[in-house]
């Protein structure tokens, strides 16, 4: 059990540095709201490593810290719908056993981009907005890919050392 704070602790700290670190990057790809998604990483390492509810703790964890720090409660809203509907999804997607890990997490970086558009429908009160899904959808897609491979390096690398938290 300590062992499992521990490392639990440890991801934590690690997903709120990556958004920090992610928030610092010069992306500038003439697309806002466009990102890497660094700290998603972290909450995929944790599904496969830790199982469903250290994933999800953590993943609420980092968004609530992260907003509660450097952000404001518009920007803690759209991160929520995001990060609620892309773990779900990944957590689906996951017990099907069809996809790999890095499919999982293209599956999470597309819906965390969905959530995101359609709570900004519902806020701004304009369906307009939808028609800037297709571009999200293939930024979510590119960054799912990337830091899906990278989770499953990582993955592979720490089975051994976590093994038996799932």
């Amino acid at each position: 059990m300590a062992k499992k704070t521990a490392y639990m602790g440890m991801f934590t700290a690690l997903a709120f540095i990556f958004s920090y670190i992610e928030s610092l990057l010069p992306v500038n790809l003439g697309i806002p709201g466009v990102k890497l998604g660094l700290a998603n990483l972290v909450v995929i390492v944790a599904l496969y490593l830790m199982g469903v509810k250290a994933a999800c703790i953590l993943s609420l964890v980092r968004i609530l810290l992260t907003g509660l720090t450097y952000g404001n409660p518009v920007s803690m809203v759209y991160s929520l719908a995001g990060g609620v509907l892309s773990l779900a999804v990944m957590i689906l997607v996951r017990r099907w056993k069809v996809f790999s890990v890095t499919g999982v997490s293209v599956l999470g970086g597309v819906f965390h981009n969905v959530g995101q558009i359609f709570v900004a429908v519902v806020v701004l009160e304009t369906q307009s907005l939808l028609y800037y899904l297709p571009v999200l959808v293939l930024s979510g897609t590119v960054a799912g890919t990337v830091i899906g491979i990278v989770a499953s390096i990582i993955i592979r690398h720490l089975e051994k050392a976590i093994h038996g938290f799932g």
